[in-house]
């Protein structure tokens, strides 16, 4: 029987403590192991129960009263004095016990110990401190020694349910193995009926695809028998590619894999004999289709001017939205186009049975060939009977067989290509070539000339609807041509001449609406939808809209030319006739005038109005050809398809402008004469312009008036700013010439007043014009730049400052040093009057006099 020590016993843990299991092996030392040396070398676990996790501090109050309370292994004052007189030196054990108790670092306290030559010191003292330390433990041990019982004895109740546990573990496996072994017998079963299942499932797919494929085979059968072969192909393609190589049954395999070649082969040969039977009814049908085609060109031919005016009005109504081609369809032709409607679907299904079978390139190599060799037939002329009686079943086939051609290009899907239907009408082309040059030199009718061109003709037109381009057919027809074209433009300048020397170049007054109509509205001079106010005054002279009526008989007269006698594709043609007539005619005429010598200001300024207009309509006229000859607006759109005859007219509104400026300026330098003769060295400043800048101004106001409403605001610009950068140079060059000896700054102040008059004028009408919304680089003020630099460096009061680089790039950047130079020598102060000496004004001068001298020396020494 154990009993208790005299003190009480540890409290039971409070709730939420943690528990603290440790492992403390006994030493002999201790007091435990020698009251009960059974439990030498065992391990002790200190249940809850017995060594809650409380606070160090608290258990030792309870348990060791000598517990001062720091630290769990503090040690009373009593035994720090006992073992500092111990130890003989108290300062040394009293500081390393701290340092260990506050788990500080003893590294400096045992540094100084060797240090100081005391280690035996240091070593006493660590002795002392584990001895203190392990009377600690053991009265720790001997206050415990119950809880550490009970802990074993905690221990063995754990044991002893470790056992039942194990017991139970054991039942609950033999249970589990016999309800297991019942369940797996019935898994095997369930995996032998996925067996079966599964071979059930791959014996249907096998049977799906086996009727599958001898459903196939007889749909297959089928098409074959009613003639689909298309269908009979598809379904042979359907059986090699998804379902040949899955079918399961080996000796189905073999007899279909045997069957389908022969298939082919007997569907190749029933399209081949259909194809051969379509060739000798297509050659048969070219004749009719032929002449169908040729009867509508002729019906066209014969209704022209008809056919024009829908054009133009079906054009009118592309312009707002509708097909640019629909001014070629034409309504009454509905019935007789149903004629050209020929049978290609033997063809189609030729050409698309052998795609199918990969024989493509072999059947159009096929079709070429024996299409060729028709062509060749077709053009073989008889000679039993003469020419003219056997050329129009000749042209007449030829164009049946093109017109076949074309469609067959346009819808056999590859069937042929553009280069063979190109290298075919070629060689058509020069055949009919030959027998066309040789039966012309041959014939002495003009009348069988006439009825061969016209046919020719005709053939071009038909050919020409469908993408053809008779280019060589033509040259054979076109010895007449020029010599037409030349009359025709011989007889147009003579009718330019008579407008141009009858017309006063005054702008014209329209007081009616049908001559509104007549004189603008027909030739767009205006926009279509500018409704203007009677009378109307156009910015062009009475020569302009008759001008433009000549030009639009030249194109309509050489339209009708070309159209009957002369290329098939003869826009070409007429645009370059017309570039020509625009060139040699119309903008020579106005070069004349230009040239003349005889025209004032404001008639120049109307001729250059005229020029720009009819530059302008140079797209009108061009226009106006394209449409008359049945080409789309699209093909004018795109680049290099304007005309010539534009840019050429522009070069002379040019110089058109360019004499407006001459005159302009020409008219300025006899103003400008009187600059010379005014008083350069006037006494006073004068009050007033002088009496040339008042004429220039005058004369400039009347130019801006007469032009602003003519000219466009371009040349206005080039006009005026010409005319102010002249007046500038004029100013500018008599400060320089001889002319001028000697002048004085009242002078320089009269030509300032005069240069503030012109730069108000320059700023007004840049305004008023509208030419600072063009946000031009240089404004009319900018032309007078040098003449005011000059200026304001001789009124200023320190002319000298012009020698500096800065200041001469930032006020006098467009001054010459060296006409400055010659200036400056010229340039004197007037003579100080009676009583100049007594006035502040003197000062002025002579400082002004003395920064002006001191340039006229830089200036030299620059120079």
């Amino acid at each position: 029987t154990l009993k208790s020590p005299p003190h009480s016993l540890t409290p039971p843990p409070a709730a939420g403590d943690r528990l603290l299991q440790v492992r403390i092996p006994l030493s002999p030392r201790g007091l435990l192991c020698g009251s009960f040396p059974s439990l030498t070398n065992h391990p002790l676990r200190l249940s809850h129960s017995t060594l809650p996790l409380a606070r160090p501090a608290d258990r030792f109050r309870r348990h060791c009263p000598s517990f001062d309370g720091s630290t769990p292994w503090t040690m009373t004052a009593q035994a720090k004095k006992r073992g500092a007189v111990e130890n003989g030196d108290g300062s040394m054990g009293a500081s390393l016990a701290s340092s260990i108790a506050n788990n500080e670092d003893v590294g400096p306290i045992v540094r100084h110990a060797f240090e100081s030559g005391k280690p035996e010191t240091l070593l006493n003292s660590l002795n002392n401190i584990v001895k203190k330390k392990e009377v600690e433990i053991e009265e720790i041990c001997r206050t415990h020694y119950e809880e550490f019982i009970l802990a074993v004895d905690e221990l063995r109740r754990v044991l002893v349910d470790a056992d039942e546990l194990k017991g139970t573990l054991s039942g609950e496996n033999q249970l589990l193995q016999e309800v297991a072994s019942a369940l797996l017998l019935k898994l095997d079963e369930l995996l032998e009926l996925y067996a079966i299942n599964k071979n059930v499932k791959e014996a249907l797919a096998t049977l799906k695809i086996c009727v599958r494929v001898t459903s196939l085979c007889r749909i297959c059968n089928r098409d074959i028998a009613e003639g689909k072969y298309h269908s009979a192909m598809k379904t042979l393609d359907l059986i090699e590619k998804d379902y040949l190589q899955n079918i399961p049954l080996t000796l189905l395999k073999k007899v279909i894999q045997k069957q389908i070649p022969m298939i082919k082969l007997y569907i190749e040969k029933k399209v081949c004999s259909e194809f051969n039977e379509w060739l000798v009814y297509i050659r048969r049908i070219a004749k009719e289709i032929g002449q169908a085609a040729m009867g509508q060109a002729s019906l066209a031919c014969q209704k022209d001017e008809g056919m024009r005016a829908r054009q133009r009005e079906a054009e009118d109504c592309s312009r707002i939205g509708f097909d640019e081609h629909a001014y070629a369809l034409d309504l009454e032709f509905m019935d007789e186009e149903e004629i050209l409607e020929f049978d290609l679907a033997p063809l189609y299904r030729a050409h698309h049975i052998h795609m199918l079978l990969g024989l493509g390139e072999k059947f159009k190599e096929y079709y070429y060939n024996n299409r060729l060799m028709q062509l060749n037939l077709d053009m073989q002329i008889s000679t039993s009977q003469p020419f003219v009686e056997s050329y129009q079943p000749l042209l007449v086939q030829v164009a049946g067989f093109f017109i076949v051609e074309d469609r067959v290009l346009r819808t056999a899907d590859g069937l042929l290509s553009e280069t063979q239907v190109e290298s075919m009408w070629e060689t058509a082309n020069s055949k009919i070539t030959v027998i066309l040059e040789e039966q012309f030199s041959q014939m002495n009718a003009a009348k069988h000339h006439l009825l061969v061109k016209d046919h020719v003709n005709l053939l071009g037109a038909a050919m020409k609807k469908y993408g053809y381009q008779p280019t060589s057919l033509i040259q054979v027809l076109d010895k007449s041509r020029d010599k037409y074209l030349g009359l025709l433009l011989s007889d147009c300048r003579k009718q330019m001449r008579d407008i141009f020397s009858k017309d006063s170049y005054e702008r014209m007054v329209i007081k009616k609406e049908n001559e509104y109509e007549m004189n603008v509205a027909a030739f767009q001079l205006e926009p279509a939808d500018k409704a203007p106010d009677l009378p109307y005054v156009a910015p062009f002279s009475s020569s302009v809209p008759s001008a433009c009526r000549i030009v639009r008989s030249f194109i309509e007269d050489s339209v009708s030319y070309l159209s009957y006698g002369g290329s098939m594709n003869f826009y070409d043609l007429v645009k370059s006739y017309l570039d020509k007539f625009l060139i040699e005619v119309l903008n020579d005429g106005f070069l004349n005038l230009v040239h003349g010598g005889s025209l004032e200001f404001p008639q120049m300024v109307q001729i250059a109005g005229n020029i720009s207009i009819l530059e302008q309509s140079c797209d009108m006229f061009l226009w106006h050809a394209a449409q008359l000859c049945g080409i789309p607006r699209r093909l004018l759109e795109k680049p290099h398809s304007g005309l010539t005859a534009r840019a050429v007219l522009k070069a002379s509104g040019n110089a058109a402008y360019n004499a407006s400026i001459s005159l302009v300026n020409s008219k300025i330098d006899e103003f400008m004469m009187m600059l010379p003769s005014i008083n350069w060295t006037v006494e006073e400043v004068p009050e007033h312009a002088n009496d040339y800048m008042n004429e220039v101004i005058i004369y400039l106001h009347a130019v801006v008036s007469s032009g602003q409403h003519i000219l466009p605001r371009d040349a206005l610009y080039k006009v005026v700013s010409g005319a102010l950068s002249h007046i500038s140079d004029s100013i500018v060059t008599v400060l320089l010439s001889d002319r001028v000896k000697r002048f004085n700054a009242n002078a320089v102040a009269g030509i300032d007043i005069d240069l503030k008059l012109l730069e108000g004028f320059a700023d007004d009408t840049f305004r008023s014009t509208g030419l600072s919304d063009l946000r031009m680089e240089t404004s009319f003020k900018d032309c007078l730049l040098e003449v005011r630099q000059l200026i304001n460096l001789l009124l200023s009061n320190q002319p000298e400052s012009f020698a500096n680089p800065v200041i001469r790039e930032k006020n006098y950047g467009s001054l010459d040093h060296k006409k400055v130079a010659i200036i400056c020598d010229k340039f004197k102060d007037a003579p100080d009057s009676l009583f100049g000496s007594l006035s502040s004004r003197n000062t002025v001068q002579n400082a002004r006099k003395k920064s002006l001298d001191v340039l006229k020396r830089r200036l030299k020494d620059f120079s």
